[in-house]
């Protein structure tokens, strides 16, 4: 069944004049422990009044793990298939949960002739929070280790938005891994990673997860879906899983919203 079964959410098709286009993402779409990063993305959008629509069966792959792994023809193929959509529906502001998703369109698509405004979700709903749009009230007591994304860290430079996010909510505890900000670690799912065996004997998630332990945390929290499966798989391969737990911070915002 499709993430967004039951939810209040129109496709672009439906509504053609909406400000924001939420852009899913694959893992997001069709992994079901990511499926919830959407899910709550729109239950907050919603009640934050934002006007936003999806593309629905009309999304396809952003092209970003082809270009890495090499294909870049499949890239190009899928990238400009995307900017005709996108245009089609005269679509200017680009909202993403994925930060390989939002690099991509962000910073790639323009040499491709596609220029939008695109935004990881952390930068809105932080601007949310700040603007007292919504306001996470149920407390939530978890010390949590932020993990910074590669492609929304040092990408970016997108490092104080979900670190708000973390500390607006009530009973959360923030705490750093010894590698982050600029000098983070990758979950070791990027450079298309994702979908190939590792050489050598030491696996990256397990010497990142190694990392989160070390903090004592109970949460590692996340913002990207791949960071989430990499983590999710090094909690369980160290058998911690019992005791420590991975979240994505949208989900983490929605459950404070109460």
């Amino acid at each position: 069944e499709s993430w967004y079964e039951g939810l209040d959410v129109k496709t672009f098709s439906e509504n053609p004049e909406a400000e924001y286009l939420l852009w899913v993402g694959c893992t997001s779409a069709l992994e079901q422990r990511s499926q919830s990063i959407p899910r709550a993305m729109v239950s907050i959008l919603n009640r934050a009044e934002v006007d936003f629509a999806i593309l629905g069966a009309e999304e396809t792959c952003t092209g970003d793990p082809a270009r890495r792994m090499g294909n870049e023809y499949l890239y190009q193929m899928l990238a400009m298939q995307n900017i005709e959509t996108f245009n089609r529906y005269g679509i200017r502001k680009i909202l993403t949960s994925c930060p390989h998703c939002f690099n991509n369109i962000k910073n790639e698509y323009p040499h491709l002739g596609g220029t939008y405004e695109v935004m990881h979700y952390s930068e809105l709903i932080s601007d949310l929070i700040e603007k007292e749009k919504i306001k996470p009230v149920v407390t939530i007591n978890t010390t949590l280790a932020y993990h910074d994304s590669c492609y929304l860290g040092r990408h970016n430079g997108i490092y104080e938005a979900p670190r708000q996010i973390a500390k607006s909510i009530p009973g959360l505890e923030l705490v750093e891994m010894k590698k982050c900000r600029g000098n983070g670690f990758c979950c070791g799912a990027g450079g298309g990673h994702m979908w190939y065996e590792e050489e050598g004997n030491q696996r990256v998630n397990h010497s990142r997860t190694d990392q989160f332990l070390e903090t004592g945390a109970d949460t590692v929290g996340v913002s990207c879906p791949f960071c989430m499966q990499m983590m999710e798989e090094g909690v369980q391969s160290k058998g911690a899983n019992k005791s420590k737990q991975v979240k994505d911070l949208v989900e983490l915002v929605e459950e404070s919203l109460g």
